[in-house]
């Protein structure tokens, strides 16, 4: 449970939840935020759809799949914004994560696609074009080098309640410049992934 009063020690112990990943921990993780926070991941589309999450405990889905599959998360504390008005606050950090990729991360992606194949609400075409871009892309990032890292920005809104900091509003996101990876396009549903 968490017994701090300060905004930057809640991220501080969010730092130390992401570095340890410990499943076994992770409901207690869970109380750093409010019954009814809004989480967004980086797959986030709207609210409700792929990690759009509008309750602490569909949050939990994303830190359980983040603590065990995604990259080592590490906040850059000299780019750490905070403000706050009353028991409201709100911050944002830069981050990264990171993550090695090698060999088993083809076996990793074909695995992906026997469910993605059999369950994408998309027609033959459209999965064939997902299939090439994503292998294409991953073939071209890992003859680039096996550790990537990616830039993470963190923003969230955090509300003071029963003595501590909580997050009530958390957003991850990756920066891009070039064309989004999801587009709405009439007459087609939302990718899956």
């Amino acid at each position: 449970m968490l017994h701090t009063n300060s905004i930057q020690q809640l991220l501080e112990v969010f730092q130390e939840g992401y570095k340890q990943r410990d499943l076994n921990k992770i409901d207690d993780f869970m109380q750093l935020f409010t019954e009814s926070a809004v989480v967004i991941g980086t797959n986030g589309i709207k609210p409700g759809v792929e990690e759009w999450y509008r309750t602490r405990e569909e949050a939990r889905k994303l830190v359980y799949g983040d603590w065990k599959g995604w990259g080592d998360v590490q906040l850059q504390w000299d780019t750490l914004t905070i403000r706050k008005h009353g028991e409201t606050g709100w911050f944002s950090v830069s981050a990264t994560v990171t993550r090695e990729m090698t060999e088993k991360t083809y076996g990793g992606f074909l695995s992906f696609l026997n469910e993605f194949i059999e369950k994408a609400p998309m027609t033959d075409e459209q999965k064939m074009m997902y299939i090439l871009r994503g292998g294409t892309n991953l073939i071209y990032e890992i003859h680039r080098g096996t550790t990537f890292e990616w830039p993470l920005r963190l923003t969230g809104v955090v509300l003071y309640k029963h003595g501590n900091w909580q997050f009530d509003q958390l957003c991850f996101s990756f920066p891009t410049i070039y064309l989004p990876d999801i587009r709405n396009m009439p007459g087609e549903e939302v990718q899956w992934y």
